[in-house]
């Protein structure tokens, strides 16, 4: 197999950037402290929180809500990933925090989340009494 690499630049730049960057250090000294990718969305009835997670067990993650502050952190066995040997590894969670507050508008004992296909999501409900009211014409008299 070959492995070839792209570059969408000039020949000295391309060469410079080559040169600077981590993949020729050893991998004991690349940074192991890797958040996942997180998008959220607003709809009229919630928010819907997507955080990527490839590769983590669904046992091995856990959402809790604490007043406030919404966490979602894993914590999984090192002992298998040690005995691996990679070329390059960009991705791989062995355990991460993440925490996000929640607004008002939130009605937290309604939060679910699932895990499915490497993205975990979690519904965050509005309190009814929150909820934008439908729009309405108003008659200008």
């Amino acid at each position: 197999m070959n492995l070839v690499r792209k570059h969408n630049s000039p020949f000295f730049p391309a060469l410079f950037d080559e040169w600077l960057s981590n993949e020729w250090l050893p991998s004991s000294t690349l940074p192991t402290k890797q958040l996942p990718a997180v998008n959220i969305q607003e709809t009229d009835t919630s928010f819907l929180l997507e955080l990527a997670a490839p590769g983590v067990k669904k046992e091995d993650l856990q959402v809790e809500v604490e007043k406030d502050i919404l966490s979602i952190s894993s914590q999984s066995d090192a002992a298998a990933e040690e005995d691996a040997q990679y070329t390059r590894k960009e991705y791989g969670y062995l355990s991460f925090r993440r925490t996000f507050t929640i607004p008002e508008s939130v009605d937290s004992k309604k939060i679910e989340a699932q895990y499915r296909e490497g993205i975990l999501e979690v519904k965050l409900p509005k309190k009814k009494e929150m909820l934008q009211d439908a729009k309405k014409s108003i008659r200008i008299r």
